[in-house]
């Protein structure tokens, strides 16, 4: 027989490998992968490293472990038990991040709710979840009363409390540090016994309708976190800032990666730029992440709050790329800003732009012009291409053809609670497609070009609103650009700007036509340009489903 033949027993069936006889998994050498190890390490490692800083509070990896074991243990004996639901309803803080072991650490899931969301969109969710507890942040105890009024799920509710909160109104049935008081700072980790155990849960936006339960395991959780490390260059004992909020995808699995490499977290409430970068210098943070608004914030910040760093930033951009002229100003500031792609079902960051050593001898136009692409998968994923959604395959690496977006590998989602359909939908073909039309690149590199639901098509023509949004937002005078499908009688649609002004600066429709026109493809400049501040999501998205209903007015 062939060297390359396969043996087969009577009946076709194959004969087992010599490599697959007598050698059985066994404890000792498979143990199924969860992100909870993560910071059982860093404790064991590093016992007195600074794990947290939240305002005038620290906390060493010993004691963030202890508060962890104590918040696991208070859980269970509110009567929790393994696969229930645990909320949060919190901006980023000590307790937030505690969350996110403690409560798988009680064989519980996770569910990080949008601080932004209505009451109605939280009594959703917290039906919808089942949650068993609630953790409310007292800035947010309005919203959560009026959201438990009309949920008909009723969960323990749980106030946060202690110097890093502020005096806000108590609602719940206990107060989250007498609750660690009482428990047990030893209280064992059994660990888990299945890695595809369920370790969060998170909600779409559900812009088209309502949103929809994404749920990770732990197994996915770990591998990402992983990725994170290579893919946007986190380092060992990194200080990261948290600019990007913990409930976005679980802070892009930043809240698991950082402890991993046994780095600092630096909790931050809200985005305020003057904050930031007094932030930076006095923690020496390395490390930041967020939406494309955030960058832009601290660019356009007040002169007096506006500083170089004494050290390179590394600020990782998600959602859609950033304008090469921001990214041009943020390498003035010494921000090094990489570009990752994901979505809420891929446990956030799914690609990156992996960079070259040649292409920083490039103009730095040229290096953003790079810099915008989504690049390539990172190592939480096997696979990453633009198909042709009808006939799924790959579209011709050209730079050019438009397909969308397609991705399948670790960091893929169970799929969506309650909705089998919906998952079946998502994952059936063997891909998982995102939604997002982009093109591939000669190299292999994927760059976005818009949302499929974004594009505008104007007398059989697809214009990128991206494409409009970059060339707009390249005119001095311009904050902030949204660019959106306006209908038409003649073209069926045409694009059409909304744009928000630098203050100081003035600008009239004409002057955004003109420069529009000078930048783009004629037929691509907006017919209309409407002024004023942008509607925005939590994690500084643009909220178009917003723009495009002022049309229907």
């Amino acid at each position: 027989m062939g060297a390359t033949e396969q043996d087969t027993a009577g009946g076709g069936a194959p004969v087992p490998s010599i490599f697959d006889t007598d050698l059985p998994r066994r404890t000792a050498n498979y143990q199924p992968l969860t992100p909870i190890t993560f910071l059982v390490r860093s404790a064991r490692v590093v016992p007195e490293h600074t794990a947290v800083i939240d305002g005038d509070q620290r906390w060493t990896y010993r004691e963030m472990h202890a508060r962890c074991a104590r918040l696991a243990h208070a859980l269970e004996r509110l009567g929790v038990r393994p696969g229930e639901c645990v909320a949060a309803l919190a901006f980023n803080s000590h307790a937030m991040l505690e969350a996110h072991y403690g409560v798988p650490m009680a064989g519980a899931v996770l569910n990080a709710i949008n601080t932004r969301l209505d009451a109605e969109a939280i009594a959703y969710i917290l039906d919808h979840g089942e949650a068993r507890v609630l953790l409310v942040d007292p800035d947010l105890a309005a919203v959560a009363e009026k959201a438990l009024a009309l949920a008909r799920n009723k969960p323990v509710v749980v106030d946060l409390d202690g110097p890093a909160y502020p005096d806000g109104r108590r609602i719940g049935d206990h107060g989250y540090e007498a609750l660690l008081a009482a428990a047990d700072p030893a209280h064992p980790w059994p660990g888990i016994t299945d890695e595809w155990q369920a370790i969060a849960l998170n909600y779409t936006s559900g812009t088209t309708g309502a949103p929809k339960g994404v749920v990770y395991h732990h197994r996915g959780a770990y591998l990402n976190a992983m990725a994170n490390h290579m893919g946007f260059r986190l380092a060992p004992h990194a200080v990261y800032l948290w600019t990007l909020p913990m409930f976005h995808c679980n802070g892009w699995c930043n809240s698991w990666a950082i402890t991993a490499l046994m780095g600092t977290h630096v909790c931050l409430r809200a985005v305020d730029p003057a904050a930031i970068f007094r932030l930076i210098d006095d923690h020496g943070v390395t490390h930041m992440s967020g939406a494309p608004i955030v960058l832009n914030m601290l660019m356009n910040a007040e002169p007096s709050a506006r500083r170089k760093s004494t050290h390179r930033v590394a600020y990782t951009v998600g959602g859609a790329p950033p304008p090469a002229a921001l990214l041009e100003r943020a390498e003035a500031l010494d921000f090094d800003v990489l570009h990752g792609y994901g979505l809420t079902e891929t446990y956030g960051p799914a690609s990156c732009c992996d960079w070259h050593a040649d292409w920083s001898a490039l103009p730095i136009a040229e290096q953003a012009e790079i810099k915008k692409r989504q690049g390539v998968p990172t190592l939480g994923l096997i696979d990453m291409t633009v198909l042709d959604p009808e006939r799924m395959v790959p579209v011709p690496a050209d730079g050019a053809t438009m397909g969308e977006i397609a991705m399948r590998g670790h960091a893929i989602m169970k799929g969506y609670l309650k909705d089998p359909a919906a998952s079946a939908a998502a994952l059936d073909r063997g891909w998982f497609l995102s939604g997002d039309l982009g093109v591939l690149h000669p190299d292999g590199y994927v760059e976005l070009r818009d949302r499929s639901k974004d594009i505008v098509i104007s007398g059989g023509e697809n214009i990128s609103s991206l494409e409009v949004e970059g060339a707009i937002f390249r005119h001095p005078a311009v904050l902030e650009c949204a660019v959106v499908a306006m209908p038409d009688e003649k073209w069926g649609e045409t694009p059409c700007a909304f744009v928000t002004v630098k203050p100081g600066e003035s600008l009239t429709e004409a002057d955004v036509i003109d420069w529009a026109c000078a930048h783009l493809a004629r037929f691509k400049a907006p017919r209309r340009v409407i002024f004023g501040e942008l509607p925005k999501t939590s994690t500084g998205k643009v909220q178009k489903h917003l723009l495009r209903r002022r049309f229907d007015e």
